[in-house]
């Protein structure tokens, strides 16, 4: 899921990830009336106003195309989000018939039955056939689609672009050139962080995993099980807790960091580089590096690969309980459109998921051309099981980013207890 980065992205997202529900036994059959009311709940912003406008665009065509058709729109508060979507799982007369979800809330959302799988509808869906199939699968479980891909969110890496250029430095072209460049600068311009990295940047710490041919976890005969103790995916997290380290990313400033706040450092001038995501970009912009910095895909450990970013995004689902299924699968259909998603970028900085909006986005806008790059050269995904929701909840696997980096416990120690905990929790 990608929030708004006026809200605490990262912490955020933990929260909504981590907020799994009530689950209900299946939701009650729904229907295809024509009229009425259509209420629709999305996710309110901290900026709300340019998202409200595209919508009520989008809402006063929908009236207008369906007579006797009302677009109810409900702002669901992120924070109060786990209580409404459990009344709404667990009482079919308090449920929407649209919605708007984060992708790593599908497995547990889907465990629930409350839900329409929209499989068919995305199928005779003429812009469904323009969906990148990574980001297609993040609405994906057992097999089912419970959402469009509304818009998704990927991360690449931000450079100083004076800092490079006055220590004689190009963007790396591995993450071991990333290493070497970011104690590099810590040693020249000791008042920055090489790179700011944060002991709890989950979703930049995992990309370090897939770019060594690892994963967390691992699904046979539907059980996941961790794989963080593999020879792949520790090396990647070691690799990761290589930067937190003082002649990098200090541990004692740096291993509490998150996402947002390791941005914000390099925003705010503090730092050489950071991992940070398309929807990082006005916050960066506002930051005292104005002008300053560029945005290449995060690399991978061969020179020309890259790193396979996390396919963040929100969906529109539909309740199986909605009494207008159809007339809510049309109104998705619309906000998830290409028309839709271009406003939703111009209102918001959204990342589109269709690709022909993506290419014709990133013709305008250079600075787009990163994340395109990212999500064309391949993204990945979280486990998609209920249980991950409380490994992510419980930081689990920055606990033991942080143990390996400040030498609390050894990096097998660390693994060992983190994969116990990620089994309790896939059960």
């Amino acid at each position: 899921m990608r929030l708004r980065p006026t809200l605490p992205a990262l912490a955020a997202l933990a929260l909504l990830a981590g907020c799994a529900p009530t689950q209900s036994a299946p939701a009650a059959a729904g229907g295809d009336e024509q009229t009425g009311t259509l209420r629709v709940w999305l996710f309110d912003e901290a900026s709300r106003a340019p998202k409200e406008a595209a919508v009520k665009e989008a809402a006063a065509e929908f009236e207008a195309a369906h007579s006797g058709v009302h677009v109810d729109v409900q702002w669901v508060p992120v924070e109060g989000r786990a209580d409404k979507f459990s009344g709404a799982f667990n009482d079919s007369s308090n449920a929407p018939d649209v919605a708007e979800f984060g992708n790593t809330d599908v497995a547990s959302y889907a465990q629930t039955g409350a839900l329409s799988d929209l499989s068919g509808d995305l199928a005779s869906w003429p812009a469904g056939k323009d969906l990148l199939p990574s980001v297609l699968d993040t609405a994906k479980a057992n097999g089912k689609t419970y959402g469009l891909p509304w818009y998704t969110g990927v991360r690449a890496l931000y450079y100083r672009t004076d800092v490079f250029a006055e220590l004689g430095l190009k963007p790396p072209a591995t993450l071991a050139e990333l290493a070497d460049d970011a104690r590099k600068i810590r040693a020249a311009k000791p008042d920055l962080y090489g790179i700011a990295t944060g002991g709890k940047y989950t979703y930049a710490m995992l990309p370090f995993v897939w770019a060594n041919g690892g994963d967390v976890a691992k699904q046979d005969n539907g059980k996941w099980t961790s794989t963080v103790e593999s020879g792949a995916a520790a090396t990647g997290l070691a690799d990761y807790a290589a930067l937190l380290k003082d002649d990098i990313c200090p541990p004692s400033a740096c291993a509490n960091l998150t996402g947002t706040q390791s941005v914000t450092a390099f925003a705010g001038g503090k730092a050489g580089m950071v991992i940070g995501g398309d929807f990082n970009r006005k916050a960066v912009e506002q930051g005292t590096v104005q002008g300053k910095y560029g945005i290449v895909p995060l690399p991978g450990t061969k020179p020309g690969s890259v790193a396979p970013a996390f396919a963040g995004g929100n969906l529109l689902g539909v309740f199986g309980a909605s009494k207008r299924h159809g007339l809510a699968v049309q109104f998705a259909q619309l906000l998830a459109g290409p028309e839709y998603q271009e406003k939703m970028y111009a209102a918001m900085g959204n990342l589109p998921t269709l690709q022909s909006v993506q290419k014709k986005l990133a013709a305008n806008d250079p600075s787009l051309k990163a994340f395109v790059d990212t999500l064309a050269a391949g993204t990945k995904f979280v486990p998609a099981a209920p249980g991950w929701s409380k490994i992510d909840s419980q930081n689990v696997l920055p606990t033991a980013v942080q143990q390996i980096a400040t030498g609390g416990k050894t990096p097998a120690a660390a693994l060992s207890d983190a994969a116990a905990a990620m089994n309790k929790n896939f059960g």
